[in-house]
Formats: structure tokens, C-alpha cells, sequence
């Protein structure tokens, strides 16, 4: 049986439970064997992140996914000079053995409305299929409105069961919670709360290293108002 592999890159700075609700909606409509969480170097449509250092962020990552089966944390933009652009990822991805057509590059609609800047667009788009999940803010007929040339790639995750040779656009309606890492970065430099944002162990790693702290300090827990 042919494996499929799902790829959720980001600056995962930090890593919350958004993006734990968007692997794990990809991975049950798309039938994915496995998620590979990659946190990125130096982000292209980000000029301002990361905020924390990359060795912490693949921490929270691998803290994050942690007892969660399928879910596997990559270095592989971590370990790569220069921008971290999806196009090398998926090439890099590519010369470990795995086409293009089993490879399933996972993202809200919020960032899909953005294709069109990325990098060797629409070529990326060759590379593998892409998966848009709904995030709040962003529906997905938005999402697509964006780029009409794109439509004739667009199908519903339904349609998984006839993936042809080369590369599609699936689309997946479901619910995820609304958080940001701005968020909770502005959150934890108050000292408020990011008990309902983040597992249980990235709040213990935030709080033990002091991550985006200014003069605040992080409660773990959600006993503080927000």
C-alpha cells in the first residue's frame, strides 16, 4: 500500500494547539500514515520570527507531539542555511524517496490565500498536494477565491480515493481552535495564562527557559484572567 506523508511546516513559535487541530484534521481526511511537524529557520513571509531560538522551538514541537502516534518532529529547515522556503523542503523530501504524489503539505487558509507570493509558484504547487484546512478567520472559498487559476487543481478531500499521478488541492472543512503565537507570546510578556493555548509540556518549557518573557511572568495554569 502506497504510504502517504503529511508535512505541517512553520515557525512553530511556539507551537500550540492550533496547529495540533490542523495536522490532526489532514491526517483523518487525507488517510496520512504520519505528520512531520518542521519548524522553519528563517521563515520567508516573516521577517520578524522566530522569536525563540530554533533549538527551542523543535523542543516544544517534540514536546508537543509527544504520545501522539503518526506525529514525527524533522530538523530539516532547522539544519539548512539560508531561507527556509517549502520548495526546498519538498525537494529535500523528494531526494529521501518520496514522490511527489505521497507527500501532502498541510496549511490553514489563512496561509493558502498567500500562494501566489510563495516561492517558484505555482511550481511548488508540482511538488506535492496540498492540503488547506479551515482555520478561524479565513474560510476556505476565501482562501481559493484568491487564486482562480488554481480551481481546476481544487477537490474535496472526499475525492482522496482517485488521486491521479500528479498533484491536487484538497480541501478540508473542519474545526479548529482559534490561536495564534502572537497571541500567546503577548499573553505570556502580561504573565497571563497559556494553559488553554499550548499542551501542559510547552508551557512548562516556556515557563523554564523563560521564553518571550519581557516583565511578566508565565502561569502555566488557566487560574489567570486573560
Amino acid at each position: 500500500m502506497t504510504r502517504r506523508l503529511g508535512v505541517l511546516g512553520g515557525t512553530f513559535d511556539p507551537v500550540h494547539v492550533g496547529h495540533l487541530d490542523t495536522a490532526d484534521a489532514a491526517r483523518a481526511a487525507l488517510s496520512l500514515d504520519e505528520v512531520l511537524f518542521i519548524p522553519s529557520h528563517d521563515p520567508p513571509h516573516r521577517p520578524s520570527e522566530p522569536h525563540a531560538p530554533g533549538f527551542h522551538r523543535f523542543a516544544m514541537v517534540a514536546l508537543a507531539i509527544n504520545g501522539r502516534p503518526g506525529h514525527r518532529a524533522s530538523e530539516i529547515e532547522l539544519t539548512r542555511a539560508g531561507t527556509s522556503y517549502t520548495w526546498d523542503t519538498l525537494r529535500g523530501l523528494h531526494a529521501q524517496g518520496w514522490p511527489a504524489p505521497q507527500l501532502f503539505f498541510i496549511l490553514g487558509a489563512d496561509a493558502f490565500a498567500e500562494i501566489a507570493t510563495w516561492h517558484q509558484f505555482p511550481a511548488v504547487l508540482d511538488a506535492a498536494h496540498f492540503v488547506v484546512v479551515a482555520r478561524p478567520g479565513t474560510t476556505i472559498e476565501e482562501a481559493v477565491a484568491r487564486t482562480p487559476q488554481l480551481q481546476p487543481r481544487v477537490r474535496p478531500a472526499s475525492a482522496q480515493d482517485d488521486i491521479f499521478a500528479g498533484t491536487a488541492i484538497f480541501l478540508v472543512e473542519a474545526r479548529t481552535r482559534d490561536v495564534s503565537s502572537t497571541t500567546i507570546r503577548r499573553r505570556i510578556a502580561a504573565g497571563h495564562s497559556i494553559g488553554d493555548c499550548v499542551p501542559a509540556a510547552v508551557a512548562r518549557h516556556i515557563e523554564a527557559h523563560h521564553l518571550y518573557r519581557t516583565d511578566g511572568r508565565l502561569h502555566a495554569d488557566n487560574n489567570t484572567s486573560s
